[in-house]
């Protein structure tokens, strides 16, 4: 019996890594352990500060300062979780915030500065609704996943070890909190926390027809010393990804397995607006164009000293012009 590469793989419980997971899929000559129980945050500490596992779905803008700062990481181009961001954006309700320039000055929590999500909005107020990133406050909660000096005229603390956002947030301290997650002061409705964009699906909409992003969260990273010794992975990591999104798909387009009463309707509404494939992976124009934003944003807002080309951010997984399609 041939022997199989052993390599960690990080990721969330998604549906579509669940064929891997559960074995329907498995990458040619790999042998995967995949993890799949932490939160995010902690899945890139453990990651890019550790190094504890081979693969890893990880923030892409952690990966971008990783990059910057010369840490043994490379990218496969596999984009597991995107998110549009208006949706969460969260204010206090006594605080007069009605529209995005009501935060110019104020005081905003996040959990992190470099959080993906969080970097991604900071980007789009600034750019789509005129709010410099600079003209704010910014309280974090955590430490970041990979440490940086903030730059020059950026305002920027770190709340005490016994708060969080969310306290902060519904007793007046915060102005507004900007985060990854649904926060429990909505989910619980409470009256002093409200969305800074009340109507926020249709916020999103009209940024994607005007922009053309679904935007990244995270991105695959895997340790420099697989690729270094084994360079045919990426390439079958790459496929095995695709394959497991295409069961899931598939899966998913059968309204039976969701216990939503409209979902075929949402999956229709999702296929017109967005097309065929909006969890697309590699690198097409459309996720160059998302990418190369998303570099544009950490370079502005000082994460990273330079603008770092795709090319050398992600591994090509090309295999040639009709190859890889079982052709003889």
């Amino acid at each position: 019996m041939s022997k199989k590469l052993a390599l960690t793989l990080a990721c969330g419980d998604y549906e579509i890594v669940r064929a891997l997971k559960e074995g329907t899929v498995q990458p040619d000559g790999i042998e995967l352990t995949i993890i799949t129980t932490m939160d995010s945050s902690t899945r890139h500490w453990r990651f890019l500060r550790n190094r504890e596992f081979d693969v890893a779905e990880v923030s892409s803008s952690s990966y971008l300062l990783a990059r910057d700062q010369g840490l043994p990481f490379a990218g496969i181009p596999v984009f597991l979780h995107r998110r549009f961001r208006h949706g969460f954006a969260f204010v206090n309700t006594s605080k007069g915030i009605n529209e995005p320039k009501d935060l110019i000055g104020r005081r905003i929590g996040v959990k992190s500065f470099q959080v993906s999500a969080i970097l991604w909005l900071r980007g789009i107020l600034e750019h789509e609704y005129g709010v410099p990133h600079k003209s704010i406050e910014w309280v974090t909660e955590i430490d970041e996943d990979v440490e940086f000096t903030p730059p020059e005229g950026l305002r920027l603390s770190r709340m005490r070890h016994d708060q969080t956002c969310e306290e902060l947030l519904v007793a007046g301290e915060l102005d507004a909190v900007l985060h990854a997650d649904l926060i429990w002061p909505m989910v619980e409705r409470h009256p002093a926390v409200k969305r800074l964009w009340p109507d926020y699906k249709n916020e999103e909409l009209a940024y994607f027809r005007k922009t053309g992003i679904f935007p990244i969260m995270h991105v695959t990273g895997i340790k420099q010393e697989i690729v270094d010794k084994y360079p045919w992975v990426p390439v079958e990591l790459m496929k095995a990804f695709e394959a497991a999104k295409a069961v899931a798909m598939k899966r998913m387009e059968n309204p039976r397995i969701v216990p939503l009463a409209w979902y075929r309707e949402a999956w229709e509404e999702q296929e017109e607006v967005l097309g065929r494939d909006p969890w697309q992976y590699g690198m097409t124009d459309s996720n160059r164009h998302t990418l190369e934003t998303l570099i544009g944003y950490s370079f502005e807002q000082g994460l990273i000293k330079r603008k770092m080309g795709l090319e050398e951010l992600f591994l090509d997984v090309n295999q040639g012009r009709k190859r890889g399609t079982n052709r003889i």
